[in-house]
């Protein structure tokens, strides 16, 4: 017996406890957004957050976080205040119960990606889509390509049934990729007959380590289509406009406009069919070692300006 089905054959579900804004014969939608190894551009964190203003709703499951969290490799802040420690930011790993812009439920599952025991949380997970008979779940997520800002974001989708792709990846064949919680979550669902999709959407690499709105905005767009859920987004559009500013002055300021053409010569080849990878050849991608020099100084500016913030 694998840990997975020991787990679940130890799993003792509490009795059904539908709260009341959740009526009767609903199945609702699950989201799930893990900020870890798919969080390029803080996309995932930020949609949540977006979601979270906007209906900040019933707590329904907290997941045990201390089982799953490294604290040693992702301290948690905390506050100093002259000589005491005053305020401390735990982190939560939680389900809530949320509404969309026209009142329709759905579940939301934010927080750290487990960094431990991963198949408890998928245990977890799944007691919960049984115990409120969620039709769907959805992932989303964010990785780093080598593509410009200037074109538009790159989605791939992918879903535990061919049937539940509702969009096609532009390009195709197998890849080992490294795996992470939300992805084994994906299969695991998909093996108990749950449907599961997910949504990763490609950031510019040189963005990767700074908040990029835009990346959240592509991602809750792909929700909203898949699933039928309407948001409101009209704050992370603002932050989208304030954030595409910075950033085209920054390139500006550091002569990064003949890196950035390269960029996107290598993109509309790809799209255009002329290439079968956006991992174009030598004399085609500048090197890690230009687009260093050329954006260094962009994200540590990037980083003070948040800081002082």
């Amino acid at each position: 017996m694998s840990r997975f089905s020991e787990y679940l054959a130890k799993a003792r579900r509490s009795p059904s406890r539908r709260p009341e804004r959740l009526p009767s014969g609903t199945r609702p939608t699950l989201v799930y957004a893990l900020d870890g190894f798919l969080g390029a551009g803080s996309a995932p964190r930020l949609a949540a957050s977006h979601l979270l203003d906007d209906d900040d709703g019933e707590v329904l499951a907290s997941l045990d976080v201390d089982g799953y969290y490294d604290y040693r490799a992702r301290r948690p802040p905390m506050v100093f205040d002259r000589d005491r420690y005053a305020d401390y930011e735990d982190p939560t790993l939680q389900v809530r119960l949320q509404k969309d812009e026209v009142g329709t439920p759905y579940l939301l599952l934010c927080g750290p990606e487990p960094d431990f025991r991963w198949e408890q949380f998928v245990a977890d997970v799944h007691d919960v889509i049984e115990e409120y008979d969620v039709d769907l779940s959805v992932g989303i997520g964010a990785v780093p390509m080598g593509v410009p800002h200037t074109r538009p974001l790159v989605i791939t989708a992918h879903g535990n049934r061919k049937e539940l792709v509702d969009r096609r990846n532009l390009w195709s064949g197998q890849l080992m990729v490294p795996s992470s919680a939300q992805a084994l979550l994906e299969l695991r669902l998909g093996e108990l007959g749950h449907d599961a999709v997910g949504y990763v959407v490609h950031v510019p690499h040189y963005l990767a380590q700074v908040e990029y709105p835009s990346a959240a905005l592509a991602l809750l767009d792909a929700v909203s289509q898949r699933s039928g859920l309407q948001f409101d987004l009209e704050a992370l559009q603002l932050s989208q406009a304030e954030a595409l500013v910075d950033i085209e002055k920054q390139i500006a300021d550091q002569d990064g406009g003949a890196v950035l053409a390269g960029l996107e010569e290598q993109y509309d080849a790809f799209t255009r069919g002329a290439n079968e990878s956006l991992l174009a050849s030598d004399e085609d991608l500048p090197s890690g070692e230009e687009l260093g020099r050329q954006f260094e100084r962009f994200l540590a500016r990037i980083d003070k300006r948040e800081q002082s913030d």
